[in-house]
């Protein structure tokens, strides 16, 4: 049976993304200069999703304001509050219970960036009839994710939770696809684990002890979990170097004597100053100003910011911020509204700082 609906996270805190995720859901943080959910709805749709519904934390509005209703997608889209407050991923799932009802579908973790296609994961799914397919990927920190185990025939017996000492280097990625009840029916027999939570990990060990048909591939093509500043910037990096020169447009208005090389999109009424070095790939929107400054490479700006006086490399900007300060920026990220100036004349010396719990700052 094919699968047509999906379900997406789009709630928790991301306390390790502080303190960016206290006045941001982190799945509208912007890779590539695009919510990082949009990558996520985009490999549903292309697998043949039409129905997505995605969970929310209890009061927030910010997703559905900005997602919409999944028109711009030509799908349908539809949220839900998280109940009972966090309580394991397993737990997401089971709450789309009545959504779902008895239909196959995909369970995806919008805060994981895959370059590969899910098509081909979808087709085994369906043509071997599984009850659940798990995606699996080799990565050098095993013990932060769920770990399959493999008998002597490889076949999977087994997913163990952040195990202390990993039975592999594999990593159940994002990814779950199940058939029918057969997820909702586990969950009735699984108990929260040690930390107060329905580990997805407890539903695929059950399955697997219950003689249900549990399958898996190797994801082909880049996978990264961004659970962290430095994930963050890796996939917007690589975003940036898999996107086609098509998408790379200078349509600002760019003064006589600035250089502007590689690729580089400029958007609608944004300022390009003489004095400006823009080394691609380098994505600026719209209504942005630079001036006397290195931009790039590897640097996405948010509209409505503006740039001065200083040199940026690998960093994200979000929207609406203002810089103008003799610095040089790297690997950085860089909230809503936030202001880095140079002092005024007359001033006391040392520096004048306001920054919210868990900033990070070199200096």
């Amino acid at each position: 049976m094919r699968i047509k609906k999906a379900i997406l996270t789009g709630g928790g805190r991301a306390t390790r993304l502080y303190p960016i995720t206290t006045t941001i859901n982190k799945h509208l943080l912007p890779l590539a200069n695009k919510p990082m959910i949009f990558h996520a709805i985009e490999k549903a749709v292309e697998a043949g999703v039409e129905e997505i519904f995605i969970n929310t934390n209890p009061g927030d509005t910010s997703l559905p304001d900005y997602i919409g209703d999944g028109g711009h997608w030509g799908i349908k889209i539809r949220f839900y509050e998280q109940t009972g407050g966090p309580q394991g991923i397993a737990h997401v799932v089971n709450e789309a219970k009545k959504f779902i009802g008895h239909d196959p579908f995909m369970f995806y973790l919008s805060d994981n960036i895959l370059f590969g296609d899910i098509k081909g994961m979808f087709k085994e799914f369906e043509i071997g009839q599984y009850d659940c397919m798990l995606a699996l990927s080799e990565v050098p920190d095993p013990q932060r994710f769920g770990v399959p185990v493999f008998n002597e025939k490889k076949e999977l017996i087994d997913v163990i939770e952040k195990p202390v000492n990993p039975a592999n280097s594999f990593a159940v990625t994002g990814i779950y696809l199940y058939a029918g009840d057969v997820f909702f029916d586990a969950f009735k027999n699984i108990e929260k684990s040690a930390r107060g939570e329905y580990e997805i990990s407890s539903i695929h060990s059950y399955l697997l002890k219950h003689g249900r048909k549990v399958g898996y591939k190797e994801i082909t093509g880049w996978w990264k979990d961004t659970g962290k500043v430095e994930d963050l910037l890796t996939a917007n990096n690589l975003l940036l170097d898999k996107m086609d020169a098509e998408h790379f447009v200078n349509q600002s208005m760019t003064e006589l004597g600035a250089v502007i090389s590689g690729k580089v999109n400029i958007g609608i009424g944004s300022h390009v100053g003489k004095n400006v070095k823009v080394i691609g790939p380098v994505l600026v929107g719209e209504n942005c100003i630079l001036e006397n400054c290195q931009i790039g490479p590897y640097v996405t700006i948010g509209q409505g910011t503006e740039v001065h006086n200083s040199s940026l490399e690998d960093t994200i900007i979000l929207d609406n911020a203002y810089i103008d300060c003799d610095i040089f920026i790297h690997d950085s990220l860089i909230g809503k509204g936030v202001n880095l100036r140079k002092k005024k004349n007359g001033e006391k010396a040392g520096h004048r700082i306001v920054v919210g719990d868990k900033t990070i700052i070199e200096m």
